[in-house]
């Protein structure tokens, strides 16, 4: 094949060593080969970096293996001179039985110099520092949750069915009561009357809620919950500050974003630190579909189509898109109408695979917002009802298919 890049480069990744290959012009037609082994220290990182640099080396090519690939792939940046291409693992396999660090390296150094690479999404430093932020608190709140479940499982073997009464175990009055119940309160009453506002209503369902075999011990247990819950909130607020100032170069790409139904200002920071404000990486929607994995999947054999689930893509990304798709059913837009009108036309049990498209139909939207500017207009919940046909055929047909099933309907204008 013919030689694109004369000078390249392949690492074979690892955590406490990295294997690093060069290709570059021998005697005649032949390629000359050199192969160095490096620890993956900083100060080690740089002298690879000198010598690649040393070498000319202009290309170099490496996988995305865990989160080993970063000190390198930093290291690799500072000289501004390298094109640095970070490639999937899964596109870049040797042939199987052949399989040597050396050989990993040289075979990406081989891809490399042909061209038949083709490079991750790497995003900006601003854009990176974002999504490291936005990661850690979904994985507060995750771990905010757990805690909470943990607490509600306490409070069960302690025979206290508070969350069978109030809806929020965490909230002023279940505080309130829980805090009580640590102090060594066990009158039902006393328990149920330390309830605020509309939750009085359900005193005399509090206090059968509130009588158990609540012990010393389940008190120890509440009381570290209830802390760590509280030292959670107090990292999520420092993390939100944090996440604030971080996101105010991009805040009018955010606020965009926030006139999507279902997309909040959270939602919006996080979808920012996966696919950053320059589109130009993604050449249209559907390729930023297909990088993040929201698309259907094509596996085609002997003219069969095998399966059409969809890919595997950033599943951070995935997890915002298809919650905002979820909070649209609450929304009188197009966006739920179309989630709703997914589910019926599916099935009963089809929700998640309609939450899915429209996710894709969000993703869509949020690709266009941020490449070409301007605000969301919706179309209104009524759109595919316009769109088919006008209100009266609309009524006659639906007018038709009830009295098939036996009905009499007498169809008259809304006052």
């Amino acid at each position: 094949m013919e030689i694109v890049y004369e000078r390249v480069a392949g690492i074979d990744v690892h955590k406490r060593q990295i294997t690093v290959a060069v290709r570059s012009p021998g005697q005649g037609t032949k390629r000359r080969t050199q192969v160095r082994r490096f620890a993956t220290f900083y100060a080690a990182l740089r002298e690879m970096t000198a010598w690649l640099l040393a070498e000319g080396v202009s290309h170099v090519a490496m996988e995305s293996t865990g989160v080993y690939w970063m000190p390198v792939f930093h290291a690799l940046a500072e000289p501004d001179s390298l094109k640095i291409v970070l490639c999937n693992a899964q596109h870049v396999k040797n042939v199987p039985g052949r399989k040597t660090d050396v050989k990993d390296a040289q075979w990406l150094a081989q891809l490399m110099e042909v061209g038949l690479l083709r490079g991750s999404f790497i995003p900006p430093p601003q854009i990176a520092v974002i999504r490291q932020l936005c990661r850690y608190r979904r994985t507060l709140i995750e771990e905010r949750t757990r805690e909470g479940q943990r607490l509600r499982k306490v409070l069960e073997d302690g025979g206290i069915k508070l969350d069978s009464v109030a809806s929020d175990v965490l909230g002023v009055s279940a505080r309130a009561m829980i805090r009580a119940l640590i102090a060594g309160e066990r009158d039902p009453a006393v328990l149920a009357d330390l309830a605020q506002r509309t939750l009085r209503r359900k005193i005399p369902d509090l206090t059968l809620a509130l009588a158990g075999r609540f012990a010393a011990h389940h008190g120890v247990l509440c009381e570290l919950h209830l802390d760590h819950i509280d030292h959670l909130d107090t990292m999520l607020a420092r993390l939100d500050a944090r996440i604030g100032t971080a996101i105010a170069p991009f805040i009018d790409a955010c606020q965009r974003l926030t006139s999507i139904p279902g997309i909040g200002d959270h939602a919006a920071r996080a979808i920012i630190g996966e696919i950053g404000v320059d589109m130009s990486r993604f050449p249209t929607a559907a390729h930023l579909a297909s990088w993040a994995g929201l698309c259907p999947g094509n596996h085609e054999s002997a003219g069969k189509h095998r399966s059409g689930k969809t890919r595997h893509g950033n599943a951070h990304l995935c997890t915002i898109l298809v919650e905002a798709a979820w909070a649209t059913d609450h929304t009188h837009s197009r966006l739920g109408s179309r989630l709703r009108r997914l589910k019926r036309r599916m099935g009963k049990k089809s929700g998640p695979k309609a939450a899915v498209a429209v996710a894709h139909t969000i993703l869509t939207i949020v690709w266009h917002l941020l490449a070409h500017g301007g605000t969301y207009t919706d179309l209104g919940a009524d759109y595919y009802t316009r769109r088919e046909e006008d209100p009266e055929t609309l009524a006659a047909r639906l007018k038709r298919k009830i009295e098939s099933l036996g009905y009499t309907v007498d169809l008259s204008p809304a006052a």
